[in-house]
């Protein structure tokens, strides 16, 4: 992630949890403390940075001390990190911080079980944009701490033509030129198909990576053979933990799984604060 653009988002979500000020937090004014985050589920945390970024923007006097690595599996009981400060910054920060590392670090462990459900040599998961609009570059930062890959960002870095697109322009034909008619060579042109015949007229068009749109596994084999090698395939659509397995011999590249973002379980960590306040 980038640590300029991790710093405005949570100053943004800074601003907006305190406000003027917390009410509640000012009582601890001038006292000193210590807190632990614990994990209380065993899980793949991600977004550790978050937390001494965080502190930092809410009081430069806190020091934070992290003891594991995004990515990593963690057992039910771990100490992930350590504050230090004043009490008043770790308890008006604390809330932040914990939505947003529960959050990722839920989507990392979702990522990491779909990947070993999955458990393809060649087939890659990656992620959609399907994401909660303002945490797209966390969530997405996320799915690579739980071993998946990342999709194209957002719009403006990936040609994806969906059936609207293909409605609206006539054929996938009409469409793959219109785009390469107003873009240049680096941009991706992906083309979403249903049948033979549109991965056929994809295939022709001159697309750079074809989907296969809501296709059970065997739809999938029998399109793979008629797509020439230097076009990437993805399978998308309808796609669960239940089933995954069943696509891992498939052939396909990538599979997209719109789950990883917007139906995850948060994972569950705590701050506790110590006792013994100076």
């Amino acid at each position: 992630m980038n640590r300029l653009l991790v710093k405005q988002q949570l100053q943004q979500f800074f601003i907006e949890d305190i406000g003027h000020g917390d009410l509640t937090s000012m009582l601890f004014e001038n006292k000193k403390g210590t807190g632990d985050f614990v994990v209380k589920q065993s899980g793949v945390v991600a977004g550790l940075s978050i937390i001494s970024d965080g502190y930092q923007l809410v009081d430069s006097n806190i020091q934070v001390n992290t003891y594991v690595e995004d990515g990593q599996w963690v057992e039910k009981g771990t100490i992930i990190a350590t504050a230090s400060g004043p009490v008043s910054a770790l308890l008006s920060g604390e809330r932040v911080i914990l939505n947003l590392v529960q959050r990722m670090s839920g989507i990392a462990t979702l990522t990491n079980e779909a990947v070993r459900s999955l458990s393809s040599d060649h087939t890659r998961l990656c992620d959609t944009r399907k994401t909660t609009p303002g945490l797209r570059m966390f969530e997405k930062y996320a799915v690579l701490c739980g071993g998946g890959f990342n999709h194209r960002i957002g719009l403006y870095d990936g040609v994806m033509i969906k059936d609207n697109h293909i409605t609206a322009c006539g054929s996938i034909k009409k469409a793959v030129e219109k785009v390469k008619q107003q873009l240049g060579h680096m941009v991706k042109i992906e083309v979403e198909t249903e049948t033979e015949t549109q991965v056929k007229e994809a295939i022709e068009a001159g697309a750079d990576v074809i989907m296969f749109d809501n296709r059970l596994p065997d739809e999938v084999e029998q399109f793979i053979k008629l797509v020439p090698p230097q076009i990437v395939t993805e399978a998308s659509g309808g796609i669960t933990l239940e089933n995954i397995s069943d696509y891992s011999h498939c052939g396909v590249d990538y599979i997209s799984l719109g789950f990883l973002t917007h139906s995850v379980k948060a994972l569950d960590i705590s701050f506790n604060l110590k006792g013994g306040m100076k």
